[in-house]
């Protein structure tokens, strides 16, 4: 069962551009009410363990519940809607308090109040 804030593996095929490919992580963001309703969709945002001074990505730091094995960054600018299928694993899930601050980040990237 998928939840909301949970570390996954994916795997994403050939990257185009500067987007995300092949085997990566990334952080399952959809709201946990859709995804008890067994979605065909999800929404994830890419892990990158390249850290930036961006303001649309979220630091991540490693630790025994997230499965994340280095400093990693939410690159919220990158969010995809991909098929459950492309998922190919679990590591952990961020909480309450990383995913508030991913979804307040997607907030403004997508002009939501």
């Amino acid at each position: 069962m998928l939840t909301s804030g949970d570390v996954v593996d994916l795997e994403l095929g050939t990257p185009q551009g500067r987007e995300a490919g092949f085997r990566h992580p990334a952080l399952l963001v959809t709201a946990q009410r859709i995804l008890d309703a067994e979605p065909s969709v999800v929404h994830v945002v890419p892990l990158t363990s390249t850290i930036r001074p961006f303001g649309s990505e979220i630091t991540i730091e490693p630790d025994d519940t997230n499965g994340i094995d280095v400093i990693s960054a939410a690159q919220c600018q990158h969010i995809r809607a991909i098929s459950p299928g492309r998922i190919i694993g679990g590591r952990g899930n961020v909480g309450t308090i990383v995913l508030t601050q991913v979804r307040e980040s997607l907030a403004v990237l997508l002009d939501i109040p």
